[in-house]
């Protein structure tokens, strides 16, 4: 890792940005699945699925990413990879 990378600085507004957008997408999830807890799992899974569609979830997860990836040095290493690829190179992602 670079000496750089090894602590990165968030602006006190940038760090309450992803931390609302984490608490809207974490407690909106609990109180999905509370609110589904005895109902038909058919059900939880539609009213998640509205959710992450209709809340962008993936577009508010991506700025999230993009705030606290903009802080990282990104000059490649030996292996042509910045520290954050190197990091999530072994990531395991769904696949269908």
């Amino acid at each position: 890792m670079l000496r750089k990378n090894k602590k990165i600085s968030l602006s006190g507004e940038a760090a309450l940005e992803i931390l609302t957008e984490i608490e809207f997408i974490l407690i909106s999830l609990h109180k999905i699945g509370s609110h589904y807890i005895d109902k038909p799992v058919a059900d939880y899974r539609q009213a998640t699925t509205v959710f992450i569609d209709n809340e962008k979830v993936t577009e508010r997860l991506a700025r999230v990413r993009r705030v606290i990836s903009e802080q990282f040095d990104t000059t490649l290493g030996e292996d042509d990879m910045d520290d954050i690829e190197r990091h999530m190179e072994h990531l395991e992602y769904w696949k269908p």
